[in-house]
């Protein structure tokens, strides 16, 4: 990592992390990276290609003649070493965010702290999972798929990136990275840690480039035997049609349009801010964002107030600043995604109840959106059915409980949901009948042995505690003729 200096200081990223060590780029792309609080240039990223991808697949293979024989001990103590080095980074990492991705600081700390989390508990799920059971002359093993391609999203790349190497080094497999490019300062940083943390050699590959590159050559690679992807819906898609040609096995985690329902008997003093704080999740670039919000109709009318009176507290503004709570979208193309997707709310129909399209005053100068209400929706509107992966929520109105369940399954994606009401038996009877891979009740909770994925378009299969160990795993069957062989 080196440094330039114009009229301001801009980091040059020019390696990538391969077989143990940081290696100049073979690829020769370079693409700035901007500041979305003000629109400035601060790194310049050489970008990797197809021979860097191939060079970081062939250390991850050889490392895997290794390492895939490793032991259950083994692997805990690379687990461990990986959770201390990356807790002594947490303040670099949470700064590196708030800075290239203009995530708000008090949620950023949450994120980093979650991923450096992922070592941990994927080491407490390792150490209660048998590798290997048996039954009579029967013996089933449990063992790595091989060399993983791990391949992240920018609004929470160091999460995304610490969750799959926790699974995956837990499983016993090797692995390369390909961390979104909007996020090189971040993964530099992690990259530090994952170094001072003595990994064996090959085991920890990284090549930043773009998707249709490196991306691309991790699912057509016939050495590559596992991809886990956190993104959008159309590349996921992509990567299930061109990994069949190499029978990969595949994680993906592709996004959401979070339903949260309103009981009759919620207390909207608790619920509504609770609630906006859901929708606006990391400034509403998240997959578990609550960006549908289905009210009774008898209460809609104070709901409207609750919203009015709640969002005063939803502050925007410089994401390093402890007090705000929305930051800007993450590039000028993202900004603009998000300002369309307001203007087809006003042009289908739509009311804007708080927020609506532009800037917020004083604030020209970033990516910043107006945070955003819409009341008078109707679930086949866009702006109930797309994902828009801003501070944009969408309010519902529903007759009875089975009206509501209907409405928020009737969506292609099935992430997350949320509940508010004070009769709990209710809620969670509510919550069974919800199509959805993770419900909460009365608010935000996590659990890191839980699994986390979705049904229908938010993707396939579940990350997080045994859940994701156990998607980096096959199962052979080993039998023993209990007889004269024949």
């Amino acid at each position: 990592m080196k440094t330039v200096s114009d009229q301001q200081t801009i980091t040059v990223l020019d390696t990538h992390y391969i077989g143990g060590s940081f290696v100049e780029s073979h690829g020769r792309e370079v693409m700035d990276l901007i500041r979305p609080t003000d629109g400035q240039i601060i790194a310049r990223v050489t970008l990797g290609d197809e021979e860097d991808t191939k060079r970081a697949i062939l250390a991850a293979k050889r490392a895997f003649a290794t390492y895939g024989r490793s032991t259950k001990e083994e692997r805990v103590e690379i687990l461990r070493r990986l959770h201390k080095a990356t807790s002594a980074r947490l303040a670099d990492l949470t700064a590196a965010m708030v800075e290239e991705y203009g995530g708000v600081v008090q949620f950023a700390g949450l994120i980093i702290q979650s991923g450096i989390n992922a070592f941990a508990a994927a080491e407490e799920a390792l150490q209660g999972m048998p590798l290997t059971r048996s039954w009579g002359n029967t013996t089933v093993t449990l063992e790595p798929v091989g060399v993983a391609g791990l391949i992240t999203a920018w609004n929470a790349n160091a999460l995304f990136i610490c969750l799959k190497l926790a699974s995956a080094v837990a499983a016993g497999c090797t692995v390369v990275i390909k961390p979104s490019e909007l996020s090189a300062l971040q993964t530099r940083v992690l990259l530090e840690a994952l170094q001072e943390a003595n990994l064996p050699k090959g085991l920890v590959n990284v090549v930043t480039g773009r998707g249709n590159v490196v991306g691309a050559e991790l699912v057509r690679s016939p050495d590559v035997d596992k991809i886990s992807f956190t993104g959008s819906v159309a590349v996921g898609q992509s990567i299930m049609r061109d990994g069949a040609a190499t029978m990969k096995r595949v994680t993906l985690e592709l996004g959401g349009k979070s339903p949260t329902i309103l009981l009759d008997d919620a207390v909207l003093s608790k619920a509504i801010p609770a609630a906006l704080i859901i929708a606006f999740l990391n400034s509403g670039q998240a997959c578990a964002a609550g960006t549908r919000l289905l009210v009774p109709r008898g209460r809609l009318e104070e709901v409207k107030v609750a919203i009015k009176d709640a969002m005063r507290g939803i502050t925007v503004g410089d994401p390093a600043d402890p007090k705000i709570v929305i930051g800007p979208a993450v590039s000028k193309a993202q900004y603009e995604r998000v300002q369309s997707y307001i203007h087809k709310g006003i042009e289908e129909g739509a009311q804007v109840l708080a927020g609506g399209e532009g800037h917020p005053p004083g604030l020209e100068a970033g990516y910043y959106t107006r945070p955003t209400v819409f009341v008078n929706v109707k679930n086949e509107m866009t702006i109930a059915q797309e994902e828009i992966f801003g501070p944009v929520l969408a309010v519902i109105v529903y007759e009875t409980d089975d009206d509501a369940i209907r409405i928020a399954n009737d969506s292609k994606y099935g992430l997350h949901a949320a509940i508010f009401g004070t009769d709990l038996d209710r809620a969670r009877r509510m919550a069974s009948q919800l199509r959805v891979g993770r419900v909460v009740i009365n608010g935000m909770a996590d659990d890191p042995q839980a699994p986390w994925g979705g049904f229908k378009f938010s993707g396939v299969g579940r990350e997080y505690g045994q859940y994701g160990i156990e998607a980096f795993l096959e199962t052979k069957a080993i039998l023993e003729p209990s007889g004269a062989f024949l």
